[in-house]
């Protein structure tokens, strides 16, 4: 065999392997939903995560054991593309294996040889001819054969639930009543109806969801159905979801990646796109658990935005951080986060300690309240699109992070999220009315969080930020901690204001230890905005109210947290 193809075909052994692994572990969620086994599929959930970077230094590894000479011939390795390529012409991963093999370049070779002769800069996948049809990762149902009802309970069979439900017929009515409710479609004849209903259900924390979408002469309807487990009863369904701004929640970027088992991603992504339109192939590949391809096609977008926008880049609107310098580009909906060289006094630890911190977010449950990061490497952005402002920011900031090289600025290491109205700007701006249901969701975001295993640490307004959903979600993770690792304690109590104040100068304090009374003036200096929260959350200035939390935590505990509103659950109507 000649070296090229060796090559080739190492990488491609390497792919196989991983994508092998990772579904095998993903096909884990159903049993684990069916058993309620909440903290096994959690840990399925984290440890999937590292899964990808694993089988990628596996590789490297085993490339330079077999052919140490072959590793860095840049010739070469233009000729193993091509053979890769002829590989992937009906893989049914082609744009998966294709991510993994510009991954195992970029571990060997500098960041000058990054051009697509070298690498899939742009992908071979022609997405008018998937490697399989879209129609190949959904069942169609046609209710004029059996009726409505007759059609929901086959839907509901054909995913061979092994825990029982609790009342179907009833699931099943209520269904009917919210479809006809809410969506037009479901006022016309079942024989103008088509359900076509994806065949791998998505789960994520406590829920199956199964998605599909129905289809009228008015056009489609999408809609999800969450499955959720009375761990001593059985299984009922919990609602269902037809609103578009809903829809995009559950699919959100502050949430956690789906446990989905398929083996042609691509057929799948592009069905959810046809029902999720405003979400990118990007969000899309994350929301299922590909983060990895993700990244690669974010890194597409924001070269076609490049090639496509002439504004520059600013540096982020609020105020600095301490750790991280913000810039964004205004026509772009996101934020490129990098570490600073030196951080303030208050910070008392490194770089490394923020890189684990983020980390620890990526592998954790992020229950709709911590924004997803795409973390890169050596990034080259065009010289000619920084502002002379914001470039002499940055040589001040992140001088160590970040080179320049004839018309490029290299940043070596960046996080990139999307672009939130930071909470205390959205303040500023807000009506009363905005101000007091933005502040309640602010206590909702921190309650959510810390029932997760999470303590945001710096609770500032500052480090929230407002989506265009109006959800409060938490994006500075540089003291994340988990809950059990923090010492929740109250200050001696006083009869009086004096008293107060001279115990809370006075108490000792270890490494660790928090008081939550401390939230009254530290989340903010404004007396109303404090009044807002704590009139509807005055439980978390209440040291015990933490406590308690983390021993439900201990206890294994995993919190129901819905991502719809509990108005459109289902057993209101029971």
């Amino acid at each position: 065999m000649n070296q090229p193809k060796r090559v080739a075909e190492i990488i491609l052994k390497g792919f196989r392997r991983h994508f092998n692994l990772f579904q095998a572990i993903t096909a884990k969620a159903k049993q684990r939903f069916e058993l309620a086994d909440w903290q096994a599929y959690q840990r399925d959930s984290s440890q999937r995560i590292s899964f990808y970077d694993l089988r990628v230094n596996e590789t490297i590894a085993q490339l330079k054991q077999q052919l140490p000479d072959e590793c860095l011939n840049e010739a070469l390795w233009q000729q193993v593309k091509q053979h890769y390529i002829e590989c992937l012409t009906f893989h049914p991963q082609a744009e998966l294996a294709e991510t993994f093999y510009n991954s195992v370049f970029c571990h060997l070779f500098d960041r000058k040889y990054f051009h697509n002769n070298n690498i899939f800069v742009e992908s071979t996948l022609n997405k008018q001819c998937l490697p399989a049809p879209i129609a190949s990762v959904y069942q169609s149902y046609f209710p004029a054969q059996d009726g409505l009802k007759a059609t929901l309970r086959q839907i509901i069979a054909s995913f061979n639930f092994a825990t029982p439900f609790i009342d179907l017929d009833r699931d099943i009515r209520l269904m009917v009543q919210h479809f006809i409710a809410q969506s037009s479609h479901g006022k016309r004849a079942i024989y103008q109806i088509r359900f076509d209903i994806l065949t791998c259900l998505f789960f994520r924390n406590k829920a199956a969801y199964i998605v599909g979408r129905a289809v009228t002469p008015d056009g489609q309807q999408p809609f999800i159905i969450p499955v959720l487990h009375n761990e001593n009863r059985g299984l009922f369904i919990d609602t269902l979801v037809t609103d578009p701004m809903q829809m995009t929640i559950i699919f959100g970027f502050s949430r956690a990646y789906f446990m989905v088992a398929t083996q042609v991603p691509s057929a799948l992504v592009h069905f959810l796109r046809e029902i999720l339109p405003h979400k990118t192939l990007a969000e899309l590949y994350a929301c299922i658990g590909l983060h990895k391809q993700g990244k690669t096609e974010f890194y597409r977008e924001l070269l076609t935005h490049l090639g496509q926008s002439k504004d520059q880049f600013v540096a982020a609107p609020g105020i600095r951080g301490m750790v991280m310098m913000v810039f964004t580009l205004p026509s772009f909906p996101y934020v490129f986060k990098v570490i600073r060289d030196k951080f303030a006094p208050s910070k008392e630890f490194g770089r490394e300690t923020v890189k684990a911190r983020y980390f620890l977010v990526k592998k954790h449950d992020r229950v709709g309240r911590m924004a997803d990061t795409l973390e890169y490497s050596y990034v080259a952005l065009p010289k000619s699109r920084f502002s002379a402002e914001l470039l002499t920011e940055l040589e001040q900031s992140i001088a160590g992070s970040m080179t320049i090289e004839d018309d490029l600025v290299i940043i070596k290491h960046l996080y990139i999220e999307r672009r939130m109205l930071p909470l205390n700007l959205y303040l500023d701006q807000a009506s009363d009315a905005e101000q007091a249901i933005i502040m309640d969701d602010y206590g909702n975001a921190i309650k959510e969080m810390i029932a997760a295993n999470i303590f945001p640490g710096d609770m500032l307004l500052k480090n929230f930020g407002v989506t265009r959903h109006k959800r409060v979600v938490f994006y500075d993770y540089d003291e994340v901690q988990y809950m059990l690792d923090v010492n929740f304690r109250s200050f001696p109590k006083t009869d009086n204001y004096e008293d107060a104040m001279f115990a809370e100068g006075t108490v000792c304090a270890a490494p660790g230890d928090v008081f939550p009374e401390q939230m009254a003036t530290f989340v903010t200096p404004q007396p109303s905005i404090r009044a807002l929260l704590f009139d509807k959350h005055p439980e978390l200035l209440d040291a015990k109210y933490w406590q308690l939390k983390q021993q439900n935590i201990r206890q294994g505990l995993v919190e129901d947290i819905y991502p719809y509103p509990d108005e459109t659950r289902f057993y209101h109507d029971y």
